[in-house]
Formats: structure tokens, C-alpha cells, sequence
């Protein structure tokens, strides 16, 4: 699923406005979190981020090869 690196994120919510499921969010520390039960790992937040600071884990990507 999509990983946020904190020490990245600004907290602009460009992530949290591109996602179709919701699963993006804003946490009491300014900071982007993904819900993995809800993210579907379309990649839309990985693209629109300014910041690089989301990214996909290797288990996810090793899947979408198979």
C-alpha cells in the first residue's frame, strides 16, 4: 500500500483531494496517514504529491508485477 514519509509531508492535502477512496488523511500531527484498509493502491496520491513523501512499499509493487 502507499507509505507516508513524515519527515517529508508537508500537510498540503493534495493527497487527501486526489484520493477516490478517501484513505488519505490529515493526522493530529499535520501529516498525511493512509488507512490501508481502504486504500486500493491506485497511485493517484503518489502522483499529485508535491513533496515526493508518498510512496508505494515493495510488497505492492512486487504484486502489480505478477
Amino acid at each position: 500500500m502507499a507509505e507516508v514519509d513524515k519527515e517529508k509531508c508537508v500537510g498540503c492535502g493534495a493527497c487527501v483531494q486526489t484520493c477516490p477512496e478517501g484513505a488519505v488523511t490529515i493526522g493530529e500531527d499535520g501529516k498525511a496517514k493512509v488507512d490501508q484498509e481502504k486504500c486500493k493502491n491506485c497511485g493517484r496520491c503518489v502522483e499529485v504529491c508535491p513533496m515526493q513523501a508518498i510512496t508505494k512499499t515493495e510488497e505492492e509493487a512486487t504484486e502489480e508485477n505478477e
